[in-house]
């Protein structure tokens, strides 16, 4: 499993999904198929994490919702 995140080229806020194939789902977010990130395409790969199993990839992608995880973020762009 791999959590990813995303920043908007246009408007350059940040999308923080999990998914099994993370270039399908690239692709899905940029081509409009996710009905949340459609408006703010296209959509650049910033930071992915693999992860053991469905558990821990849960884990990760909240702690990068959390207001730490933001920072970290922050952190990884820069």
């Amino acid at each position: 499993m791999y959590v990813y995140v995303l920043k908007s080229l246009k408007d350059g806020s940040h999308y923080v999904g999990l998914t099994a194939d993370i270039d399908k789902r690239l692709e899905q977010h940029n081509k409009a198929k996710n009905y949340s990130t459609k408006s703010k395409r296209p959509w650049m790969l910033i930071h992915v994490e693999i992860t053991e199993n469905m558990t821990e990839s849960r884990d990760v992608e909240k702690f990068f919702k959390s207001g730490y995880g933001r920072e970290i973020i922050s952190e990884i762009e820069n």
